[in-house]
């Protein structure tokens, strides 16, 4: 009878204890939007150069994802504490690398997300001409 109490005890401790984790890690980093309209564009803006990390095509402004959501409300809180555009850009690139600008800069780092798909691209279109080529050949051969 004790070692229940005990346990019962022990298990609505455990259920408070996790009840207040949960709801500390649903809380709201900012507002949803901002009342000033002009902070509001510039929150808006900001979002719009900043990239989801969960969908990587769209940018914060766009994506549903439940992080872009929090740092949308980041991006809106900072502003509301009077930071400027490029201290909240410096902190997010500081935290998530320059994957997370929509435009990263040229550097020997991002190479590979500029001149990636241009590289794909041209490898393609060579291994496409040397199949066509090879084709051609082997029909004029046969014929």
């Amino acid at each position: 009878m004790l070692q229940s109490s005990i346990m019962s005890r022990l298990l609505s401790l455990l259920v408070l204890v996790a009840t207040c984790f949960a709801s500390a890690s649903l809380a709201d980093y900012g507002p949803e939007k901002l009342s000033d309209p002009r902070l509001e564009a510039r929150a808006v803006a900001l979002q719009r150069s900043f990239r989801c990390l969960v969908c990587q095509s769209q940018s914060l402004d766009e994506s549903n994802a439940p992080l872009a959501g929090d740092l949308r409300r980041l991006i809106r809180a900072r502003i509301a504490e009077g930071e400027s555009d490029g201290e909240i850009t410096q902190f997010l690139v500081s935290r998530y690398g320059n994957v997370i600008l929509m435009k990263p800069p040229l550097e020997p780092g991002t190479y590979a997300l500029w001149f990636g798909p241009f590289l794909i691209l041209v490898a393609g279109g060579g291994i496409a001409a040397l199949v066509i080529a090879r084709a051609r050949a082997r029909v004029g051969r046969s014929n």
